[in-house]
């Protein structure tokens, strides 16, 4: 509760909402109290720092949020004088909190980040642009079914803004497995950094490989039903299973509509520190979030100082390894 109370009290950092009218009943303001209290508590996860500017500025910290103010601290503090005014306080400001990942953010150690803006019964619609920086497809076939690996972006006007690190939700018009029209949502990791790889804020790419399985363990192609893909790839003599989104987006043309959800994802935003040193492993695709971090630090205008220079001063190891 201490520590629900010292993150929630910087309310500098969480979106106000003017529409909210106090309640005038003394139940309600209990019931609020327990109930957002409660909430805040599942919704705020972390250890209880010392109170103090010099400490909170020496623990690591994401990129998304700043150290806690020593005015956060000394709320915390105080909090066996407060009594329950000081919970009456709390509780709204996390209702707002709570109120706010409904609004498109999400507060991540102190700061709000993008958070499910476009959700699977509202999403985005946005389209498929040409990438000045890569071809569609960037692999050759091989003879493998699994040959093909892409690089799609899309255009979504600044309405998706996301963070290095995030995910966003790709609908496929289906049937997906289950028979479902359209498809649920699939997550792919963002491989553009913030600014997009056109560097305006209004794009957003993946790195996708194309998912063929032939006479394997499970279809959704009958012998005579494969057709050639946006590739040329086809095998009709054979029983075929196609993931239905990593082909949608495979299959993707300029000037298509594309689903769009999120963004989502806290877990791999980069560290605040500029001087932190970064270790990246990836797998085949894996690639995406790294692409994303590897852009930001050392190409776009966005990672760069005034005169130049990058504001990444760390080191960056990145271990890359493919199965074929």
């Amino acid at each position: 509760l201490k520590f629900s109370l010292r993150t929630l009290s910087d309310e500098s950092s969480l979106p106000t909402f003017p529409n909210m009218a106090p309640r005038s009943s003394k139940f309600m303001v209990a019931a609020a109290t327990v109930g957002c209290v409660y909430s805040a508590q599942q919704s705020f996860v972390s250890s209880p720092a010392p109170r103090g500017e010099a400490i909170a500025r020496s623990q690591p910290r994401l990129r998304a949020g700043p150290p806690a103010s020593q005015e956060a601290g000394m709320f915390a503090g105080a909090l066996p004088t407060v009594g329950m005014f000081g919970m009456a306080v709390a509780a709204v400001t996390a209702c707002r909190a709570v109120e706010a990942k409904k609004k498109g953010v999400r507060v991540v150690e102190g700061k709000a980040i993008p958070w499910n803006i476009f959700s699977p019964k509202e999403p985005y619609v946005g389209k498929v642009v040409p990438n000045v920086k890569h071809p569609q497809t960037l692999t050759e076939p091989t003879g493998d079914p699994n040959w093909e690996t892409t690089h799609v972006t899309f255009d979504h006007g600044g309405k998706v803004p996301y963070l290095e690190g995030q995910s966003i939700g790709i609908i496929a018009p289906g049937p997906d497995k289950k028979g479902e029209t359209p498809a649920r949502i699939r997550l792919y990791s963002i491989a553009s950094s913030a600014v997009g790889d056109d560097e305006t804020s209004k794009t957003v790419s993946l790195c996708v490989k194309r998912v063929v399985d032939v006479e394997g363990q499970y279809a959704n192609r009958e012998v005579g039903e494969d057709k050639p893909d946006k590739a040329g790839t086809a095998f009709p003599d054979k029983k075929v299973y196609r993931g239905v989104c990593s082909n949608h987006i495979c299959d993707f043309s300029v000037g298509d509509d594309v689903l769009i959800t999120g963004p989502t994802g806290a877990e791999m935003l980069l560290p605040e520190d500029q001087g932190s040193n970064i270790i990246m492993l990836a797998t085949g695709t894996g690639i995406a979030p790294m692409r994303s971090y590897m852009r930001l630090l050392f190409n776009d205008k966005a990672g760069a100082n005034a005169d130049g220079t990058r504001k990444f001063k760390g080191l960056a190891w990145l271990f890359m390894g493919v199965p074929f």
